[in-house]
């Protein structure tokens, strides 16, 4: 007499961003069976290959706790990935996972879909990301989307953490050394690693001393300067305002949305931490420009807006997707 296998879930949800990747496998009725973490997904660093084996790590581990021996795992995959950018990347990592035989079907999109996703009801409204980098989409429950290419400077982006955080050393070293204006953050920067000034700083990021990667780390010290109203400090954040509601505004315009009471959703370390001065400017700057439009923090898991999109692809009735987002709080 055989054993009886588990039968595969509907959804196989991943939500991949550069420091950490989830699974979950969600039933058809919403309940979600398994998940499982593993590290960042970069593949412009390691590699397609390389990166789609950091997705197996967490598909892995989602599979032993829902007691599934091997794959496939689902019906359909729905994977929210970083760095997939472009339509063409989102082709390329969607035929890289196919061929691991984990789901018959597999639906890529840039992982700023599955923020935008967890914090509306239907698949509605835009979405401003400001983690590492800065990004947005848009999308209706059509299948239409607005999107961006969102390559940094390349593609006319400014901000998200790491560009907050070189603008910040780049207006204190010009402060230091005479060529710029005076701020606090000349010393309120080299002090957060326990230096005395800009110079030893630079110094230790460019010497190896202090990896560039702890840059990031300024980001919460420059608010600090800000809101103790430094006006080189305050500048940057009014800036990065600037730029979120833009990237929002033309999102809304490009679906038709402007003239209706549409969300936006704010997700992203930078945003998510509702710093007061960035916060407030953003709500002022997008009341101006897009009145009906209701900015929220989205706090949920990514993971359920990747399992959520899964879900509206399989037809799934709506107390689904209740229980889906039940279980994620």
């Amino acid at each position: 007499m055989g054993v009886n296998r588990p039968s595969p879930a509907a959804v196989l949800a991943l939500d991949a961003g550069n420091s950490k990747t989830d699974a979950a496998l969600i039933g058809a009725d919403g309940t979600v069976l398994g998940t499982g973490r593993s590290g960042g997904f970069q593949p412009p660093r390691t590699g397609v290959g390389p990166a789609v084996d950091v997705l197996g790590e967490a598909v892995a581990r989602a599979a032993a706790a829902a007691g599934l021996a091997g794959p496939p795992y689902a019906v359909r995959i729905s994977a929210c990935l970083a760095n997939a950018d472009l339509p063409v990347e989102e082709r390329q990592l969607a035929d890289a996972i196919a061929a691991r035989g984990w789901a018959g079907a597999v639906e890529v999109r840039n992982d700023t879909f599955a923020i935008l996703r967890a914090g509306v009801d239907r698949p509605r409204g835009v979405a401003v990301v400001c983690g590492a980098g800065i990004n947005c989409v848009g999308m209706l429950p059509d299948g239409r989307t607005a999107r961006f290419p969102a390559l940094g400077r390349l593609s006319g982006d400014w901000g998200g953490g790491s560009g907050l955080a070189e603008e910040a050393v780049w207006w204190a070293a010009r402060a230091e050394d005479g060529r710029g204006g005076p701020t606090g953050l000349a010393k309120a920067l080299p002090a957060h690693f326990g230096l005395a000034a800009m110079a030893p700083l630079i110094e230790a990021v460019h010497l190896g001393g202090i990896p560039r990667g702890r840059l990031h780390e300024l980001v919460p010290v420059l608010f600090e300067v800000a809101a103790a109203g430094d006006p080189v400090a305050s500048a940057i954040v009014e800036r990065q305002a600037e730029e979120v509601v833009a990237l929002a505004s033309v999102a809304l315009e490009r679906l038709g949305l402007l003239a209706e009471e549409a969300p936006v959703l704010l997700g992203g370390g930078v945003l998510a931490a509702r710093h007061p001065r960035l916060d407030t400017r953003i709500r002022e700057l997008l009341s101006s420009r897009a009145p009906l439009a209701r900015p929220t923090v989205v706090t949920s898991p990514p993971v359920l807006g990747a399992a959520l999109l899964g879900l509206d692809a399989t037809g799934a009735p709506p107390g689904a997707h209740e229980r889906l987002r039940a279980h994620f709080g």
